[in-house]
């Protein structure tokens, strides 16, 4: 049986040394997809729609990874200080694909970010920074006081759910790394898991093969046999 072609979102940086734009991605994701069966794909972002589409037909299977803000114009946001690296490229390409995995039943699973930009693309808001718009939230963002598999906070799991049946466990400990979340929920997406707070954790959209978004980061949880199965699950899905 060959392995599954699973698309990688990157992002776009400049490379000091060698002065030059580069497109990249963190190696956890792909070593976790590796680990999973599966041969990873970078997707680059300086693709033409025409191409984008083309090569999203040769993919079994996405993962939309996280990343910095996306900007606030594409979910009517409010203005805050506190955004970082917006990147209109990526957001079109991601929201682009986001709409078009979800028409084709093609399998993708959205990390942290992708969590987000799935909402975005589907129609719903984000918060755009929890800690000020919702004062009694707890700490999300944990980095760089804390390394990135470091477990913050609980997530409790919606029973009878994907997640549920994937992670094998009602509450699971997770890390977080993110400063925003969802406010609005697209129509069509179902919350899954949520924080202690009642922030939601996890999407799912239903009646579609395999449409996952967890706002934690399981790809720096390798020791994890139930983060771990979050890939399987996506690999599985995507053959």
């Amino acid at each position: 049986m060959s392995s599954p072609l699973i698309g990688v979102i990157t992002r776009s940086a400049r490379s000091d040394f060698y002065q030059i734009d580069v497109i990249q991605t963190p190696r956890p994701y792909s070593e976790a997809l590796v680990r999973a069966g599966a041969i990873p794909v970078l997707i680059p972002l300086n693709l033409p729609l025409d191409k984008l589409r083309e090569l999203l037909g040769r993919l079994d299977g996405l993962v939309f990874t996280g990343g910095g803000d996306i900007e606030i114009h594409r979910f009517n946001g409010e203005p805050h200080e506190k955004l970082y690296d917006l990147d209109a490229e990526r957001d079109e390409i991601e929201i682009q694909l986001v709409r078009q995995a979800a028409e084709d039943s093609k399998p993708f699973l959205g990390i942290c970010r992708g969590l987000q930009i799935t909402n975005v693309a589907l129609g719903g808001s984000l918060y755009t920074h929890i800690a000020d718009q919702l004062p009694a939230a707890l700490q999300h963002s944990n980095f760089p006081d804390h390394p990135w598999d470091y477990l913050a906070h609980p997530v409790q799991v919606s029973e009878g759910s994907r997640l549920a049946e994937i992670l094998g466990e009602p509450i699971v400990e997770v890390n977080s790394l993110h400063h925003q979340g969802i406010k609005e929920l697209a129509a069509g997406l179902k919350a899954v898991a949520s924080a202690p707070d009642g922030l939601v954790e996890a999407i799912e959209l239903p009646e579609h093969p395999f449409a996952l978004g967890v706002q934690w980061h399981p790809e720096c949880l390798p020791d994890d046999a139930r983060m771990q199965n979050l890939f399987r699950a996506l690999v599985q899905a995507s053959r």
